[in-house]
């Protein structure tokens, strides 16, 4: 009864640890792509172009849009085609295309792509003219709404701007103006903080004799439908906290048919990836309609976030203006937590920290606080594992006690299955007779595995989820903590010329690093100390699951595969010393 309990208690573990990331990203299948436009359907917009009934313009192929494969400029030339103002921060380099006035050439520049500092920089914007454009625009629309052909009297996306100044930066905001020649004086200032904020104002004067009335609006568009982990540990795609809620809305659920609707006050929308945000915030006094939308065009995905504003009246002589934010950049907890505290609600839930937010921040925050103490995010795991231990060593110490009472009972169970070796009720009833008369408690065992999942499936969620982990050394081999241990005993650790992962068939077997191993090892001498199972068939489990933990974690963060090593030692220590004390080691 005792070892099928743990046996139980083992099996539901594993299938709560790794059901979410194993089986979902790996056996499920992911949703088909949405289905080609038909020749039946509305033909595409041009960027800009109006839509009746939209909530804002809808980007497009042209002019030039996502260009196919073959046709596709490199980023380089199309940065080089057209006149620019460079944006040049602590955090942020780029530049703003004047013709149409819009944000589409972002790289993050304390981040790079891998974890040699001399490694690119991460690229977020794209401009029009590369394969998948990624841009933020703005403008205004008519008070009746936006239409199929674009208003000449209205700034598009082919407006030449005038720039005031050559570079945009933190202490150098940037304006830049369009007279439609028709009495309207349009102005666009630009200003950023030290981050990832934009402030964007647009203005108009109506130097005219009649006023006319305006929406504004303002859209993210990105082409090519984004790689997505397919976890349903993380959700990556649109996002926005409008309606008094936060909106996820998975691409696969987004046709050209049915875009997604909202009615807000304020609120935020936008893109977000596993590391990176791109989101709009609106007036957060000022009712909008949002729109999360899909449309197919030249064999291309396209997806759009925007807003439309109400209208504004602007009376002869008068002048109306309007603020939008933009954030674009890398979601760091600290940060968003500060811009969410600034005023815009729920900012920092555009980190998915899951259904068990409530223990996976805190965590998180303990880890920061102790790297700062350390100066290392592996160490900050060990000690805060070893405050957990210490935080349940009561427990611990009960479980481990009722373990070491099943251990020294381990002989008597052994005579009551021989005697009563046909009767299976006879030797549970026998069995638990026993247990009642010494005071074990078969389920006590169970209590240290139990006790680690929450905190083992928060971990995971702080290491796959949060930025901060990304490129986070350890000591030695282990330049990254959010990714697996990069050896391999295939080849020796390293010291063999080969990949193992280049090994057809078989490859993905032989990538088990060092600290894995190490992880198998000390779960295997943690069973030693166990009592061990009579039945030989749960015996030769019992043996064989050091192994499969070995494997499945070899492809877990190693930060995670660290901390549980870690916490065996720590349990092998624990558990030794109780019941060395209790005779039963």
């Amino acid at each position: 009864m005792d070892q099928k309990n743990l046996l139980i208690a083992i099996v539901v573990s594993v299938a709560i640890l790794f059901g979410f990331q194993y089986l979902a990203g790996r056996f499920l299948p992911h949703p088909p792509p949405p289905p080609p436009k038909t020749a039946t359907q509305t033909p595409p917009a041009s960027p800009d172009t109006k839509t009746p009934g939209a909530t804002a313009p809808e980007a497009g192929t042209a002019p030039p849009g996502a260009a196919p494969a073959d046709l596709a400029q490199s980023r380089e030339a199309a940065i080089a085609d057209q006149p620019r103002v460079k944006i040049d921060t602590p955090r942020l380099h780029g530049s703003i295309a004047l013709v149409g006035g819009r944000i589409d050439d972002l790289t993050l520049a304390t981040y790079h792509e891998t974890v040699d500092p001399t490694s690119p920089e991460v690229v977020l914007l794209w401009p029009t003219g590369t394969k998948d454009p990624y841009f933020a625009a703005f403008g205004w629309c008519p008070s009746g709404g936006c239409k199929d052909t674009p208003d000449p009297t209205l700034p598009g996306a082919q407006t030449k701007w005038t720039a005031s100044e050559s570079v945009l930066s933190p202490s150098n905001p940037l304006t830049l103006t369009w007279d439609n020649g028709q009495g309207l004086v349009f102005t666009r200032t630009f200003t950023i903080d030290e981050n990832y904020m934009f402030t964007v104002e647009d203005s108009v004067k109506n130097t005219g004799s009649a006023p006319v009335s305006l929406m504004p609006y303002g859209l993210l568009s990105r082409a090519g439908t984004p790689p997505v982990s397919g976890y349903y540990i993380l959700f990556e795609g649109p996002i926005g906290f409008l309606d008094g809620g936060l909106q996820e809305v998975k691409y696969s659920s987004l046709t050209p048919e049915k875009p997604a609707d909202f009615s807000s006050t304020g609120g935020w929308l936008g893109f977000t990836d596993k590391y990176w945000l791109t989101a709009l915030v609106p007036q957060q006094d000022a009712g909008i309609k949002a729109k999360f939308r899909h449309s197919v065009e030249g064999g291309t995905d396209h997806y759009q976030a925007d807003y439309l504003g109400t209208a504004i009246n602007v009376p002869a002589g008068g002048i109306a203006s309007t603020t939008t934010r933009l954030f674009a950049g890398a979601k760091e907890v600290k940060l968003l937590d500060s811009y969410a505290d600034s005023g815009i609600p729920r900012f920092d839930r555009a980190i998915d920290f899951g259904w068990f937010y409530f223990l996976t921040k805190p965590i998180f925050l303990v880890l920061v606080f102790f790297h700062g103490l350390l100066g290392n995010f592996g160490l900050a795991i060990f000690l805060l594992t070893f405050l957990i231990k210490l935080a349940f060593f009561p427990l611990a110490n009960k479980s481990y006690s009722a373990m070491s009472k099943m251990k020294l009972m381990q002989p008597e169970t052994v005579k009551i299955r021989e005697k009563f070796p046909d009767d299976k009720a006879k030797q549970q009833q026998e069995i638990m007779a026993l247990y009642k008369k010494v005071g074990a408690n078969p389920l006590a065992g169970c209590l240290p595995i139990v006790i680690q999942i929450p905190v083992f499936f928060s971990l995971y969620k702080v290491l796959f989820v949060t930025i901060e982990m990304r490129h986070a050394p350890f000591f030695g081999w282990i330049h990254d903590l959010s990714a697996p241990d990069p050896t391999s005993f295939a080849n020796l650790f390293g010291l063999l010329p080969f990949n193992p992962l280049a090994v057809p068939t078989i490859g993905h077997f032989l990538a088990i690093g060092a600290w894995p191993l190490i992880m198998g090892v000390t779960m295997f001498l943690q069973q030693k100390l166990n009592p061990q199972p009579v039945d030989p068939v749960q015996a030769k489990m019992f043996m064989f699951l050091p192994i499969v933990f070995t494997y499945m974690l070899s492809a877990f963060p190693a930060g995670l595969v660290i901390y549980w090593s870690w916490n065996n030692l720590l349990s092998i220590a624990q558990q030794w010393a109780i019941m060395h004390r209790q005779g039963a080691a």
